[in-house]
């Protein structure tokens, strides 16, 4: 049971890490592009746009943070 434990634990750092926004938001994407994907609409774009908007949100809340 401990070794699960270690491990649940691992993987909720790897994946959440510091920042549970970007975790959050990566699923999202993800869903997103699953979705649009069953349509006949292209969705190679959807996880480039999300990883811009996701890197962006994260460096203007980390310099926001040390004013």
């Amino acid at each position: 049971m401990r070794r699960l434990e270690a491990l649940l634990r691992f993987v909720w750092e790897f994946v959440v890490g510091d920042d549970w926004r970007i975790a959050a938001g990566v699923v999202l994407a993800l869903a997103l592009t699953a979705l649009v994907s069953e349509t006949s609409l292209s969705a190679w774009w959807i996880l480039p746009l999300a990883v811009l908007g996701l890197l962006g949100s994260s460096v203007w809340r980390a310099t926001a943070a040390r004013r």
